[in-house]
């Protein structure tokens, strides 16, 4: 036969389907070629410089590899079939992903195809591939994982990421758009693995009453979860469960709570039981809290540090770019006799702008276009030099914080999460607070942020576009700056004569230990100036069908502390304590929750929204008592609670359920 005749009958032949063996065995040859040529490298890159081997050598290895080892192919010419699906989409992921384009500007790539085996062997000629032109700058480029992973993701189902393998947990996928090459039914989907890191926790259990009748927790403020939740949804994949922390989806939304009257309390408690939306059986307690809000006569002077990681993983469009412009709306903000200062962090820490009034922006703005990114990350020098410089500016009586913006991927210097939470509970003794905002995808550092959130008297915020700063940044500002209350801690007290079984929806991150709650030395939450802080319970009512833990055979109650509370109509006693942002010594506050808090849930829009977010975080965790309540239930309780939307959050969140419902049947 001539080379021609042979290649029509290989085109007029159907090939079968791919084995499952032999595709496991293509990708691992393929992880294997890779690993080899990533290993000659000479020289380790810098952090954030990118991916930048060629197509060339990549695909030319992965065909040597894989033709070397023989594992797909037969004496036949259907053997010699096999591998051009898989080898198609190597090809095309090689091809599209962004990284690689970028360090490889070169002419076409041309990979030599294995010869066919007919009648007899002939040399298939090579044929180039067309050139692939590199994304328009309009048009951002969807980040992937090195190739290694992909790879890895690809040929198994095991999560890849921090998780132990006790407690293995799917990890979000960034989508890849459909190849051009017609892949087989049963082809792997698709998707690449996040290489965020996010602190694994298991959701809060169900809890007896007569076993453990006492809540312990610290309030939270933060947003971050909520945002990185928007972000994966957005990209087209489900988020990693363990980033999704309920109570900061609930509190991402501003709530019309009753607020105080005076600066001297500072802030007001509402508490509510109604029916349960996902379960007849139950009820949910809902407690909200509103922050004293400062008018702006009595906002006391600022003296804030912006803490600015110009490392080279800040080397993105969605990174240092929307960080500096995301600072430029802060200081629009700004009173002109308020003192912005700047430090930033690479390999080493400086100053780049001295303590500076606001009414000179033009000289602010200038520090803040000059920055730009490269080399490595010695965040922990950073966060010394900013509060050095904060100390050393120290306005009393007013607002002196650290405003921290990284991915938070440290590598020089202490960099553990122990490490920097010692750090931070030493620096946090000078009275300057802490403002955490996360930047970027791919590589970045949830775990990390929360750290130093929650060990520096601050607050987490993760900005993923122009719209959130605006959000946190300007809309938010006060609340964001303007601490009123520190070391905000709940505690409630369950009465088992009239309430058997409660859970805490989301806090997890947050949970004290009961005696934590009356000593002064542990450390809690912060609020800020008009903050409003929600917390939700499901409760099961005694005698309740829905009750899941069986009393104890051999338990002997006590008949006369039975009856004493048989007389009571309270389901629970409520405490919070707090100290003013100055202060040493905490107080109290106390309010019993008894059956005249039974209202309708019809009756307050911010009631039955906050209870609809609630529901939608638990969804996302694959929450158990959410198993028959359906994202279109969540959307219908959101709709009709929707309210006042200024801004649009609230439709925005409808908008993010229909997306999980439709990823959700995509599975």
């Amino acid at each position: 036969m001539t080379d021609d005749q042979d290649l029509n009958q290989l085109g007029r032949m159907t090939p079968p389907p791919p084995a499952d063996a032999a595709r496991r065995a293509a990708m691992q040859a393929a992880m294997r070629a890779f690993d080899d040529a990533d290993a000659k490298k000479t020289a380790v890159q810098t952090q954030g410089s990118g991916f930048v081997r060629r197509l060339s050598s990549i695909a030319t290895q992965l065909w040597s590899e894989t033709m070397e080892k023989k594992l797909l192919l037969t004496t036949s010419a259907l053997g010699g079939l096999l591998i051009l699906p898989v080898a198609g989409y190597i090809s095309w992921t090689m091809m599209h992903d962004p990284r690689m384009l970028a360090g490889d500007q070169q002419a076409p790539v041309t990979i030599e195809a294995p010869p066919p085996q007919v009648d007899e062997p002939k040399p298939v000629q090579p044929q180039p591939l067309p050139t692939v032109e590199p994304a328009a700058p309009s048009q951002p480029a969807v980040k992937q994982a090195p190739l290694a992973r992909q790879m890895e993701a690809l040929s198994s189902s095991k999560t890849v990421g921090q998780a132990s393998p006790a407690a293995e947990k799917p990890v979000a996928m960034a989508p890849m758009p459909a190849p051009a090459v017609e892949m087989a039914q049963d082809s792997i989907a698709p998707q690449l693995p996040s290489g965020d890191r996010v602190q694994r926790f298991d959701t809060n259990p169900v809890k007896r009453v007569a076993d453990d009748p006492v809540s312990t927790f610290s309030i939270d403020v933060d947003t971050a979860s909520y945002a990185m939740v928007r972000r994966a949804l957005k990209d087209g994949a489900l988020p990693d469960p363990d980033s999704v922390r309920v109570e900061e989806m609930i509190n991402y939304f501003p709530y019309d709570w009753k607020g105080p009257q005076s600066r001297e309390t500072p802030f007001n408690t509402t508490i509510t039981v109604t029916p349960t939306p996902w379960n007849q059986n139950t009820k949910l307690m809902h407690i909200g809290i509103k922050g004293y809000d400062v008018v702006p006569a009595e906002k006391p002077r600022a003296n804030l540090v912006f803490l600015i990681d110009v490392s080279g993983s800040m080397d993105e469009p969605d990174k240092l770019p929307l960080l500096k412009s995301a600072f430029h709306m802060l200081v629009g903000k700004l009173d002109p006799k308020d003192k912005v200062s700047i430090v930033t962090y690479a390999g080493n820490a400086g100053t780049v702008l001295e303590p500076t009034e606001v009414k000179d922006k033009a000289k602010i703005f200038d520090a803040l276009n000059r920055l730009e990114a490269g080399g490595s990350t010695a965040g922990e020098a950073g966060i010394k030099e900013a509060y050095r410089l904060a100390k050393a500016n120290f306005v009393k009586d007013g607002v002196n914080r650290v405003m921290l913006a990284t991915d938070g991927d440290f590598n020089v210097g202490q960099s553990s999460d122990d490490e920097l939470k010692t750090l931070i509970e030493d620096e946090r003794k000078s009275g300057v607070f802490l403002s955490v905002f996360g930047f970027g995808e791919g590589n970045y550092n949830d775990q990390m942020m929360q750290v130093l959130a929650q060990n520096g008297n601050g607050t987490a915020a993760y900005i993923d576009t122009l719209a959130e700063a605006e959000k946190t940044l300007v809309q938010e500002a006060t609340s964001t700056l303007f601490p009123i209350a520190k070391d905000v801690k709940i505690q409630v007290e369950f009465n088992p004569a009239t309430v058997a079984e409660y859970r805490l929806i989301g806090y997890e991150t947050r949970a004290l230990k009961r005696e934590d709650f009356n000593n002064d030395r542990i450390d809690a939450g912060e609020i800020g100036s008009g903050h409003t802080v929600t917390a939700i319970y499901e409760i099961t009512p005694k005698n309740s069908p829905a009750v899941l833990i069986d009393d104890l055979r051999y338990a002997k109650p006590n008949a006369a502390a039975a009856d004493a509370k048989a007389e009571s109509d309270e389901y629970a006693f409520f405490k919070i304590r707090y100290k003013l942002p100055n202060g040493d010594v905490s107080k109290l506050i106390t309010t019993p929750v008894t059956k005249a808090n039974e209202v309708s849930a019809a009756e307050s829009n911010d009631v039955r929204f906050s209870t609809a977010v609630a529901a939608f975080g638990q969804k996302l965790r694959g929450t158990d008592s959410l198993a028959t309540y359906s994202y279109a239930d969540i959307a219908s309780l959101g709709a009709g609670s929707r309210g006042d939307d200024a801004f649009g959050y609230r439709s925005e969140f409808l908008s993010l359920v229909r997306l999980a419902d439709a990823l959700e049947a995509k599975k």
